[in-house]
């Protein structure tokens, strides 16, 4: 009953103004009800009682593992990234309904049982793998709803900055701090497909190969056209070879060398004339092969004259996309930038750098949790944001619809939740809801 039971509390600048606390009647987080029930149709967090195994053995079981990592996502989705938090969810009402089974009548699970489902159960070899793998299970399911004619790929790494002394992390000279390493491969509606805890020291490029080519076999047989972006961290010989094995276009950033300069001596030459206030962009192409490589391959080139710039910008970008034109494959290649975008939505709206458990295993298992968080949120701004607000960032989003005050009236046949209408109004609640039942399979 939170402090209902000591009176209300007295204010001065108004003396009419009274503040009671009622903890489990009233929400701050009404808006979850929405992304449950998006939840609901697509079948996401149902399907983890198939993958995910239950090693407990007493009879005093409270929570089954469906209710548990719901529990799990749905913090994270609205904002509480550690288990401490569990102590004040587990009587929150939208909270409960959200969870389901035993939490709906009583209460949801408690910060030990959170802490030995995240450490303990999720950590062992089978589930870890499970879990690891229902990002793209999921996405599999949202991309069911629309017929999907091509894949793109992107993939980067980001730090994740440590708490203290926690296994497997590491001083990183790019990133200037002792952090942790993770890789993370994105599709071009910001889903991500697969990510990886890794230690902070590692190269960027490192064990690229555990995270693309399952995400790669879950798409191979398909009828798709599939592509690859990435920076010159990733300009590999073994990268490249991958994906011309698969029939994958591809575009890669790769550092510049006096061979390739000088295939493009001729741009290099600063044109003659008043230089104009908007750059001037050029664009070349040429055949290269490293020492490294196995075969020639093509390489474009984007040099940029700048007013007030000495010497010009040059990128290269190695690519197999034979039939692009220049300009065309240094734009694709461009538009890789929004894999940053998403990565720091991870960061500011879900959290996912809150990796503060000592053991590595399970800060790996934390990573993919806050994914699954991510990807929920995700799938509700690009399958049911109406016009107009189809563009809100998910720190937006939280804050606007997650964080929905909401009162719960009980009556004899249904539970209430009076939601606030003050960021969200009905008729936008409304819409939202009636494009995820559209979401629904057509019933044979």
């Amino acid at each position: 009953m939170g402090e209902g039971g000591f009176g209300g509390l007295r204010v001065r600048f108004d003396c009419k103004v009274k503040l009671e606390f009622h903890g489990a009647r009233v929400s701050s987080d009404g808006g979850l009800l929405a992304y449950r029930e998006l939840d609901e149709v697509l079948g996401l967090t149902a399907m983890a009682d198939k993958y995910l195994k239950d090693s407990r053995l007493g009879s005093n079981v409270q929570h089954k593992v469906v209710p548990l990592l719901r529990q799990s996502v749905f913090g994270r989705l609205a904002g509480y990234e550690d288990v401490n938090d569990a102590e004040r969810l587990r009587v929150d009402p939208v909270v409960r309904r959200v969870v389901g089974g035993r939490a709906t009548d009583r209460e949801a699970a408690s910060t030990s049982e959170m802490g030995r489902f995240e450490t303990d159960m999720l950590t062992q070899p089978g589930n870890l793998d499970a879990v690891m793998e229902l990002s793209g299970r999921w996405i599999d399911r949202a991309n069911a709803r629309a017929e999907q004619k091509k894949i793109v790929l992107d993939m980067d790494s980001s730090e994740s900055p440590v708490y203290g002394q926690q296994e497997g992390s590491a001083y990183n000279g790019y990133f200037g701090c002792d952090c942790y390493h993770p890789l993370f491969c994105f599709n071009q509606f910001g889903d991500l497909e697969r990510a990886l805890l890794r230690n902070g020291n590692v190269h960027s490029a490192e064990d690229w190969r555990s995270v693309l080519e399952p995400v790669v076999a879950r798409y191979r047989g398909r009828s798709l056209e599939m592509f690859f972006r990435a920076d010159a961290a990733f300009a590999n010989p073994h990268v490249y070879t991958f994906l011309e094995k698969e029939r994958i276009g591809y575009a890669i950033r790769i550092p510049a060398n006096e061979v390739l300069e000088r295939e493009i001596a001729d741009l290099l030459v600063r044109p003659v004339g008043r230089p104009s206030a908007k750059p001037k962009v050029l664009y070349a192409e040429c055949t290269y092969r490293a020492e490294s490589w196995d075969r020639f391959r093509r390489v474009v080139a984007k040099v940029e004259w700048h007013q007030e710039e000495l010497f010009p910008r040059v990128g290269f970008i190695v690519t197999n996309l034979m039939w692009y034109p220049a300009e065309r494959v240094v734009n694709f290649y461009n538009q890789r930038g929004t894999a940053e975008q998403w990565i720091k939505e991870g960061k500011y709206a879900v959290k996912w750098t809150r990796l503060s458990c000592h053991d590595f295993r399970d800060n790996q298992v934390r990573l993919q949790l806050f994914a699954l968080a991510y990807n929920l949120a995700n799938f509700l701004r690009r399958l049911a944001l109406p016009a107009g607000v189809e563009h809100w960032s998910l720190t937006t989003l939280r804050e606007k619809l997650v964080k929905i005050g909401a009162k719960v009236v009980k009556h004899a046949r249904y539970v209430v939740f009076q939601l606030a209408e003050v960021a969200i109004p009905r008729r936008l609640f409304a819409t939202i809801l009636r494009r995820i039942s559209r979401l629904s399979p057509v019933p044979v």
